[in-house]
């Protein structure tokens, strides 16, 4: 099984990369949230130049927010700088588009989106659209050295209903997911694999990643510890914002709200309603996501709703779990490392030591 951290881009992500392979991850995953984070090309350069080894991928990249061409631009620049290293993870959209007041793209459209990028990458003179019209592109000078589309760039596709997982069957790409828990992660896959053999498939071509958030709890500390609540904390916060974007949007909730947390969703709503300004409380409701606990919500974030959104628990219990996962058939666990609890690799690269 192979082990990967998840990076909330910043100017010097390149840092967290460089010791996750000190520590022997395999992979790096860099946000692609413009307006909550860094830009992930950017930082991923800088990441491809100080390491040798680990995988460097956007975690996951949303199409509508840079056209094909420039993406495929950019995905042949970084295989440049870090040959046969570099994925190229893509998802319809959630933090990047909902902290700017829009719900998912269409699946069509990051079909269309994808093709586009791998025909580029593939040497391919193709039609696509341009400002609303058919236009054929190409990479005009790919043998002059200033760009890499000999190494390939695996794609990694983000994808949690059936549709999207659909998509992922019919394209033959890696599918990667969050989860919270065990038996959601067991069910996930399961569902996953039958769809991948029904379509014809060999389960053994079948690359699965689960994104799991949390923290590795020493004996006998809560799960709400300051530690605990400032490296699961913005994950758990997660559903918060996910429950604020169907009161104000209507947008779908992909996560379960469990009954045990229904009050800190009902509560956490209440304040949501109050947000500046009235017109976009989308802005608010993100301020933080993923990154941080914000505030106006941190009463709303306790031990209970940690427990239920993350694998916040001791080094034992987390290897039990990881075990599972991994004797179910999941290939990559994947940690995201909160902005300033970098020291939280540690804890997680001697559990990796368990698996590698």
């Amino acid at each position: 099984m192979e082990f990967g951290i998840g990076i909330a881009t910043s100017s010097d992500s390149w840092k967290l990369a460089q010791r996750a392979e000190e520590l022997g991850f395999s992979h790096a995953w860099f946000y692609d949230t413009q307006m909550i984070t860094a830009d992930c090309f950017v930082a991923m350069g800088a990441a491809a130049m100080k390491t040798s080894r680990i995988r460097l991928g956007t975690g996951v990249l949303v199409p509508s927010n840079r056209i094909a061409a420039v993406t495929a631009n950019a995905f042949a620049t970084l295989n440049g700088m870090a040959p046969g290293r570099i994925d190229f993870g893509v998802g319809t959209g959630f933090s990047a588009r909902r902290a700017m007041g829009l719900g998912g793209m269409k699946l069509a459209d990051m079909e269309e989106y994808i093709r586009v990028v791998y025909g580029l990458l593939n040497g391919e003179t193709l039609e696509t659209e341009i400002e609303g019209k058919r236009r054929k592109i190409r990479f005009l000078n790919p043998d002059a050295g200033l760009i890499n589309i000999k190494d390939p760039v695996k794609l990694h596709v983000s994808a949690y209903g059936p549709k999207s997982q659909a998509l992922t069957t019919k394209l033959g790409a890696a599918w990667k997911t969050f989860i919270s828990d065990v038996p959601g992660a067991l069910s996930a896959i399961e569902g996953m694999r039958k769809d991948w053999t029904a379509a014809g498939r060999s389960i053994a071509d079948l690359y699965t990643t689960a994104w799991v958030c949390g923290c590795v709890l020493e004996p006998g500390e809560p799960a709400d510890s300051p530690r605990a609540f400032a490296q699961a904390g913005p994950r758990a916060a997660v559903l918060l914002h996910r429950a604020a974007d169907v009161d104000m949007a209507g947008w779908k909730n992909t996560s379960e709200v469990p009954e045990s947390v229904q009050k800190n969703i009902d509560g956490y709503l209440e304040t949501a309603r109050r947000f500046e300004p009235p017109d976009a409380r989308y802005l608010m409701n993100h301020r933080g996501h993923f990154v941080f606990v914000k505030p106006e919500e941190r009463q709303f974030v306790d031990a209970e709703l940690i427990r239920r959104t993350t694998f916040t628990a001791t080094e034992q219990e987390l290897k039990q779990r990881i075990e599972a996962l991994r004797d179910a058939g999941w290939n990559q666990f994947v940690i995201p490392i909160t902005p300033g609890e970098e020291r939280a690799i540690e804890d997680w690269a001697r559990i990796k030591k368990a698996f590698t």
